[in-house]
């Protein structure tokens, strides 16, 4: 998989690296971006190599900072920035980062995100749809849009069931006039891991590659439950997981585990 414009791809060890690579503008999404994102995030449902991903972003400054304004809210001669997308009524509205995470995108390989420098505004479209979230020492999050006159809705809403509701009121109406640090981030759980800078992608690679070397299927299954507590009640979610324990389960796998744990063979493990 490759010949992106706006992304770099490689696959190592089971992992796919997905890079937001337009430093320039903060790796903020274009047009382009929008769609490779989305084709990617379908393209690697069928890459069986692939098990798990690590999503980050290009240079130090940022992670990403969202939608490109200079591009994309220009791009639509005759209509102002609180209808961009709009058509004729307000029933129909085009969200230009409507399925660009990897959810929206029926994607259930596990996607950790590495984030480097700062992570606002329409980055939360990926923070919440991605499964883990390792940080560096100088990651920051904010959301930016009240500051500009914009109404936040799609991004906080996003990452609600990730943070306790008063810390996402405090980011997204205090706008440009705060940053969460990571180890904020960490505390309140947004973020499970903070590093110094240049231990981020070890850190990734260390969780990407042990997700990577268990068994795909009980791993997407496993992932499918879990999205389903979250957005599911506790009943509806555990009605379903004899489904996800049966389309999750493979005989193999199952005597392969069984014989391991008989023989005492044991992972290494760290504590973190």
């Amino acid at each position: 998989m490759g010949g992106f414009e706006t992304i770099d791809y490689y696959e190592q060890g089971g992992v796919a690296w997905v890079t937001l690579d337009r430093p320039e503008v903060h790796n903020a999404f274009n047009a382009v971006m929008l769609r490779e994102l989305h084709d990617l995030w379908r393209s690697l449902r069928d890459e069986d190599s692939v098990r798990a991903v690590v999503l980050t972003g290009a240079g130090t400054k940022a992670f990403c900072t969202g939608i490109d304004r200079n591009e994309i809210l220009d791009s639509a001669p005759g209509k102002d920035q609180r209808t961009v997308g709009s058509r004729s009524t307000p029933f129909m509205f085009d969200d230009p980062g409507a399925q660009i995470g990897p959810k929206s995108c029926d994607l259930w390989k596990p996607v950790v995100a590495a984030v480097n420098g700062m992570a606002c505004g329409g980055a939360f479209y990926l923070l919440g749809e991605v499964d883990i979230i390792v940080a560096s020492e100088t990651a920051t999050f904010f959301d930016p849009h009240v500051s500009y006159g914009m109404t936040a809705a799609f991004e906080p809403i996003q990452l609600l069931q990730k943070m306790p509701f008063g810390e996402i009121v405090r980011l997204s109406l205090l706008g440009n006039a705060e940053r969460m640090s990571a180890r904020r981030a960490c505390e309140i759980g947004l973020v499970s891991e903070v590093v110094p800078a240049g231990e981020l992608e070890d850190a990734a690679r260390f969780v990407a590659e042990t997700i990577a070397s268990q068994p795909p299927l009980a791993v997407q299954g496993t992932l499918r439950a879990l999205w389903a507590g979250r957005e599911l009640s506790r009943s509806q979610a555990l009605s379903l997981g004899y489904a996800f324990v049966g389309l999750g389960s493979n005989h193999a796998d199952l005597v392969e585990g069984q014989s391991r744990f008989s023989s005492g063979r044991r992972s290494e493990w760290r504590l973190r």
